[in-house]
């Protein structure tokens, strides 16, 4: 996920989860052969073993890798592809396609990213190297282990498996492994879509984003990110002709942006549902109980209830599903120790509901920041990113499948406060969901972070719950 918006990664219901009392699941059942583990940790492996940092690896070497897996297990080689932008040889990508029966029904996309944040052996504990895959405690541990080189892991093993037991879907399946998520010049999914749009034309699409929440050991609910906030950011300016530091007035650049972002701080705007939050507060309700379950259930009766509405703004992965949020994050000022400061800057950071319009946030900053003299400037227009709807197609099996490996565990509707590749392909017109069954204890989220890891049962459930997942909604039979 992006740098700095790991808040949207896999513990989308952070929050959620923060329940005591919520249902502990059943330990899944895991019916796929171990030797279909051992490919999944094999491939994992090699995968955690490629460095793919944007400054130092290399994408190109991780795909061709997949590209050898799958051609070595028969996949045709016209249906195997390695695409690599001319200006960027270092930032492959890969689409391979499981060909079904024709039967007219578009295909199913399956997308993992294969680039992961930079990470310096320094900064993890002496006997952990970041691109070392190591298994300790039931662990493995390693770069990328849980954003998202996992989730490639599994799709390329169970795609093999699906080609060895004979599985002939009732449509094609999709397989993209991609560059520059997390950052950098040259975005996998828009470089697809600009070059290669019908090599991954889909009905749909899963991708990273949910995922189930552990709390204590407790299984609290399996999310499905359905919807993300779109990402803008404005400066601020506050100019001034400056003096002697010797000579102060009240008129000074620096504190003229200072009120400018206090006022941001102290506004909220206003509560605005929709489909995928509306869901999300009315399952998190029923997990919860108590006053904040009970403040979600008036909210849903009534968005203008302010007495609940500021229950849950007490919490932050409530109060950023409730609302578009802007906060500052970077900030500039003054040229000389002894001088009044000509000029200070500062970003703003924009967080907004999908269906927020991004102009009427630029005007509620412009007149907040008005009374101070402060200027306002978007950075970069928002990209709008809509929802993707709740279907039945897809939310039915992925709730049948919870609940047959993790009895009484519910599956939540999410929207992500951050961001992921899904944007794209929702703007494409292929809706994206965020799903995994991979769970992730929410008091020990590492990725982008030190020591990052996955426990060994989370990953492996994770493969079966996607395999049964992917054999569901692509229909067919084993021949």
């Amino acid at each position: 996920m992006k740098r700095g918006r790991h808040t949207a990664a896999r513990a989308l219901a952070l929050a959620a989860a923060l329940a005591l009392a919520a249902p502990a699941g059943a330990g899944a059942q895991i019916t796929s052969p171990e030797r279909y583990r051992q490919l999944a940790r094999s491939i994992f492996q090699e995968l955690i073993e490629i460095n793919t940092t944007d400054a130092h690896g290399n994408n190109t070497a991780a795909v061709r890798a997949m590209e050898r897996r799958l051609l070595d297990a028969g996949f045709p080689r016209e249906d195997v592809r390695v695409l690599i932008p001319a200006d960027a040889p270092q930032k492959g990508n890969l689409v391979a396609r499981y060909r079904g029966r024709n039967t007219g029904r578009k295909p199913v996309l399956l997308l993992a990213h294969i680039d992961v944040v930079e990470a310096l052996p320094e900064d993890w504990s002496p006997d952990l190297d970041p691109f070392t895959f190591t298994e300790r405690d039931g662990y493995y541990y390693g770069r990328g282990v849980t954003d998202d080189k996992d989730q490639a892991a599994i799709y390329t093993a169970n795609l093999i498996r699906m080609k060895e037991e004979g599985f002939v879907p009732d449509r094609d399946i999709l397989l993209a492994l991609t560059s520059d998520e997390e950052g950098g010049p040259r975005n996998g999914v828009a470089y697809l879509l600009e070059e290669h749009p019908d090599l991954i034309d889909a009905a749909f699409a899963f991708n990273e984003g949910g995922g189930g929440s552990e709390k204590n050991g407790r299984r609290i609910a399996n999310n499905v990110q359905a919807s993300e906030k779109k990402f803008q950011s404005f400066t601020f300016t506050a100019t001034n002709p400056g003096g002697h530091s010797s000579l102060p007035v009240r008129k000074n650049a620096i504190y003229d942006l200072s009120r400018a972002l206090i006022a941001v701080q102290e506004h909220d705007f206003p509560v605005m549902l929709n489909e995928v939050t509306r869901a999300y507060f009315s399952g998190t309700a029923d997990i919860l109980g108590g006053e904040m379950g009970a403040a979600m259930k008036r909210v849903l009766a009534d968005a203008s209830d302010a007495e609940a509405v500021a229950v849950l703004a007490r919490e932050p992965g409530y109060n950023a599903r409730l609302r578009t949020t802007c906060v500052a994050t970077l900030l500039s000022g003054g040229h000389a120790e002894n001088a009044l400061p000509q000029k200070a800057t500062a970003n703003v950071n924009c967080r907004i509901l999908p269906d927020h319009d991004p102009e009427d946030v630029r005007r509620t900053l412009v007149k907040l920041a008005a009374p101070y003299d402060v200027t306002v400037e978007p950075v970069q227009p928002a990209r709008p990113s809509p929802p993707s709807p709740l279907t039945d197609e897809v939310l039915g099996p992925i709730r049948r499948i919870t609940d047959e490996m993790w009895p009484g565990v519910p599956v939540l509707p999410v929207m992500s406060t951050g961001a992921t590749d899904g944007l794209y392909l929702r703007n494409a017109g292929i809706p994206v969901y965020g799903v995994s069954g991979i769970f992730q204890d929410v008091d020990d989220v590492r990725a982008h972070g030190k020591d990052e890891r996955i426990l060994k049962r989370h990953f492996y459930e994770g493969q079966e719950f996607l395999y049964r997942l992917v054999k569901a909604v692509s229909g067919g039979a084993t021949t």
